[in-house]
C-alpha cells in the first residue's frame, strides 16, 4: 500500500503528524497492507518542512520529492528515506538503524551522533560530517559521499565508517594544492577516537588533525569499500569506471584511524 501526501503549503508539523497517523494502527503501531508488507509513503512538493521522519521504526519506505529541512530522519530507527533533490543540515542526526538516500547535496553535521544505520549521498556534504558518529550496540553507522566533504570532517569520531568517493568531473573544494584541488577540507578527523574514514585521493593532499593517521588500506578494507561501492553504485545507478572495476576500485583510497581511543586522556587524568 502506497500513501500520497502533497506537502505544498503543509505545514511541518502538520506534515509530520499525517505521516505518523498513516504508518499507526489502532494500537499506535505501524500497520502492514494487505500483501503483508509495511505500507510506504510518497510526498510531494516538500520545500523545507523540517524532521520528516524523525523517531519512525519499523520498515516503512518513504519518497521525498523536494527539499527537506533540517533533521530528516533524526532518532530514525528501521525506516528507508529517500530523497530526489537536496537535504539540509543535521540528515540522520542521531540515528539508530535504517537508510537515507539523497540523489543530490546534504548540509552540514550530516549523521550527527549517528548511532546505526546507513547515509549515502549522490553528490557533496558540508562541515563536520559524522560529528561524534559512534557504534553502538554491535551497529556500525556509514556515511557514502559521492562528491566532497567539508571542513572537519569526522569530528571527535568514535565509530563507524565514511567513505569519500570524490566522483564528480570536478572536485569542488576550492582548497588548493600543488597539483589541483582537494576532496575535503581541513581538520579531518579532529578529536576522532574511534572508526574508519577512507578517502579517495593521494594522502599528502588531505589536511588531518593532529589525532589520526593515514594509513594504507589493507583486506578488510577492501571488502568494506567493495560492498559500500558496489550499493552508492547501484542506488544512484553510477557506472564510473573509477569505482566500478571491481575489486581493484579500493587502490586508489587511503584511510584514516585515529592514534588513541583517548585522544585528550592527559588533560583530564593524573
Amino acid at each position: 500500500m502506497n500513501y500520497i501526501i502533497n506537502a505544498e503549503k503543509l505545514n511541518y508539523r502538520k506534515l509530520n503528524l499525517k505521516i505518523r497517523n498513516l504508518l499507526a494502527g489502532p494500537n499506535n503501531n505501524a500497520v502492514c497492507g494487505s500483501n503483508g508488507t509495511n505500507p510506504s509513503i510518497t510526498i510531494r512538493n516538500v520545500l523545507g518542512q523540517r524532521y520528516i521522519g524523525d523517531g519512525l521504526e519499523h520498515k516503512n519506505s518513504i519518497k521525498i520529492y523536494g527539499t527537506p529541512g533540517n533533521n530528516l530522519g533524526a532518532f530514525m530507527d528501521g525506516p528507508v528515506i529517500e530523497v530526489y533533490g537536496s537535504g539540509q543540515d543535521g540528515v540522520g542526526n542521531t540515528m539508530n538503524s535504517g537508510r537515507i538516500i539523497i540523489h543530490g547535496d546534504a548540509g552540514d553535521i550530516l549523521g550527527y551522533s549517528m548511532r546505526g544505520g546507513e547515509i549515502y549521498i549522490k553528490g557533496d556534504i558540508g562541515y563536520r560530517g559524522g560529528i561524534n558518529m559512534k557504534s553502538y550496540s554491535g551497529k556500525v553507522p556509514v556515511i557514502v559521499v559521492g562528491g566532497s566533504a567539508g571542513d572537519f570532517l569526522g569530528e571527535y569520531m568514535a565509530g563507524g565508517i565514511i567513505i569519500v568517493l570524490g566522483l564528480k568531473g570536478k572536485k569542488v573544494l576550492d582548497i588548493p594544492f600543488v597539483g589541483g584541488k582537494r576532496l575535503v577540507g581541513n581538520y579531518v578527523g579532529t578529536g576522532m577516537h574511534g572508526g574508519k574514514i577512507y578517502i579517495r585521493e593521494e594522502p599528502g593532499q588531505c589536511k588531518t588533525g593532529k589525532e589520526v593517521r593515514k594509513m594504507k588500506i589493507d583486506g578488510e578494507d577492501r571488502k568494506i569499500l567493495y560492498k559500500y561501492i558496489n550499493n552508492y553504485s547501484n542506488l544512484f545507478d553510477v557506472k564510473d569506471e573509477k569505482i566500478s572495476n571491481g575489486k581493484n576500485s579500493a587502490d586508489n583510497f587511503f584511510k584514516l584511524i585515529p592514534y588513541t581511543h583517548r585522544p585528550y586522556g592527559k588533560l583530564y587524568a593524573y
